[in-house]
């Protein structure tokens, strides 16, 4: 009877764990699996092997941004700079000045570049307490006027076959960009969780203040977020540039990365300072928000609709997650 009783209560125990495992996940998680029922039963042609690769190629580029993103949120920043990154890298990977170099120095240029917009929008940040918001969001409007004035003398072209095969290039039946967006995923995760940086970047969010009152180095964790958000939206630029395979002047271009980027991130369980979805959160985020769109576009809707929709599930699932943290 003793161990019959043993044997149930850890039973018991152990089912209760699972429940609370499943309850701490992200909405990203809740949202991705009703989405793969509701394919399986009004749209199984989405589910077919060949559409999901097809779907992950597509969440490439958001996902690489929601990367950068994730982490500059969860120090208590923000990076509006993306849209301006994702369409000067563009244009430098399709404009004709560095049309005579070879494909790798091309991909270097465009990751120092947004390299460089990171680090000029972290130094101001952190060096002259600027607002986030206000800084991002005039280096992407800076961005855009610089790639408008080139381009009216200069137009695009195409981008070199190295970019294409990162962007729509496959190894055998496999992709090649959701190949670089998981290998930059990993060692993230792995970083946050094991790294010293990764528990800095946890107390930053945090509380800022006690953070600097602890000797940690937190204007260099904000200022290094940025940096890094610079890069991951250059890469990003870069999928999306190889994707589509030629260059274009349109001030469109990587604008809707910078809401989508910031839905993926809270779809994840991230929020401003923290939250429990980490990197692999918001990386399920970027894949629900496009299989979202291809979902809709199964059905017929138009644009305006997709973004209703979108918009609408993302404010269900932020009410969900308040709800949760209640």
């Amino acid at each position: 009877m003793q161990a019959y009783e043993s044997t149930f209560n850890s039973i018991e125990g152990g089912f209760r764990r699972l429940l609370v495992a499943v309850w701490d996940l992200s909405p990203a998680y809740y949202g991705t699996a009703l989405l793969l029922i509701a394919a399986f039963i009004f749209r199984p042609m989405l589910l077919s092997e060949a559409f999901f690769w097809v779907i992950l190629r597509q969440a490439a580029p958001l996902g690489m941004v929601v990367l950068g993103q994730s982490m500059v949120m969860r120090c208590l920043s923000i990076d509006l700079s993306i849209g301006g990154t994702v369409l000067a890298v563009n244009y430098i990977a399709s404009g004709p000045y560095l049309s005579a170099y070879p494909g790798y120095l091309i991909v270097l240029a465009c990751l120092g570049l947004g390299s460089i917009i990171g680090a000029i929008n972290g130094a101001l940040i952190t060096r002259f307490r600027g607002s986030a918001v206000i800084i991002t969001l005039a280096m992407t409007i800076i961005s855009i006027g610089v790639v408008v004035a080139f381009a009216r003398y200069t137009p695009p072209g195409d981008v070199p076959s190295l970019i294409r095969y990162f962007g729509s290039g496959r190894f055998g039946r496999i992709p090649i960009a959701p190949v670089i967006w998981i290998g930059f995923v990993i060692p993230a995760a792995l970083a946050l969780r094991r790294t010293v940086f990764g528990h800095y970047l946890d107390a930053v969010g945090s509380n800022p203040n006690a953070a600097a009152f602890s000797g940690i180095p937190h204007l260099r964790v904000i200022f290094l977020t940025h940096v890094f958000s610079g890069l991951t939206a250059a890469i990003g630029g870069l999928l999306l540039a190889g994707f589509v395979g030629t260059g274009s002047t349109d001030a469109g271009i990587g604008q809707d990365m910078i809401l989508n980027s910031i839905a993926a991130v809270i779809l994840g369980g991230v929020t401003f300072g923290g939250g429990r979805g980490r990197i692999l959160g918001p990386a399920v985020g970027a894949f629900m928000l496009t299989f979202v769109f291809n979902f809709l576009t199964s059905f017929g809707f138009e644009e305006s609709g997709k973004l209703m929709m979108q918009g609408l599930i993302i404010a269900v699932a932020a009410m969900i997650d308040g709800l949760k943290k209640r």
